[in-house]
């Protein structure tokens, strides 16, 4: 899918065998450490893996900032998506959770992540997902849709602050009922 982001235009499409070196970049790039590229990287390993959630934003032009030059056909965005439950008294909710999302920093507040998160989500409601959560910037993902997950009778796990854990109902009513605690099988560092 080809999106314009004020003057760029950039193709959002699903990870491919090769990209994960320039995903791996753009993460670093954009949280400065290697947990979350860590993570990335454990994630493709798992059964439960879908490459199809795991999207990028690749640019069609060369950038020449004062930071960098970014070449065309360049993977510039990251964004994944990852199956999770929520467990309920009377059993297991599937969820996906969604992280990370990176933007290389020099191009960032340009709409990349906004245009990676709508087509995420979307895809998301296409392969029939019905719930995402999220632990992230309580200012950011409102825009998107998500709300308190704690207000849905949803509770974190212990290493995500309340005000971070963020939940969206891709499908109207499903959270109609459910009430637990989210299992997300990792960690995302603090620094995220």
């Amino acid at each position: 899918m080809m999106v314009e982001t004020g003057e760029m235009k950039i193709e959002i499409r699903a990870e491919r065998a090769g990209d994960e070196a320039s995903i791996r970049e753009v993460g670093f790039l954009a949280f400065g450490d290697d947990g979350n590229i860590c993570i990335v990287d454990v994630l493709r390993k798992s059964p439960s893996y879908d490459r199809e959630l795991s999207l990028v934003s690749v640019i069609s032009d060369s950038i020449v900032g004062p930071d960098s030059i970014v070449g065309p056909d360049s993977i510039v965005g990251h964004i994944l998506f990852n199956p999770m439950v929520i467990r309920t008294p009377d059993g297991e909710v599937p969820a996906l959770y969604l992280g990370p999302i990176a933007v290389r920093p020099e191009l960032q507040r340009q709409g990349i992540g906004s245009a990676l998160m709508r087509a995420g989500l979307e895809k998301c409601r296409e392969k029939g997902h019905r719930i995402v959560l999220l632990s992230g910037h309580p200012e950011y993902y409102p825009r998107f849709g998500f709300t308190p997950a704690r207000d849905r009778g949803l509770e974190a796990p212990e290493w995500i602050p309340d005000e971070a854990f963020m939940v969206l109902e891709l499908v109207p009513g499903a959270l109609n009922g459910v009430r637990g605690t989210a299992i997300i099988p990792y960690e995302f560092p603090e620094s995220e």
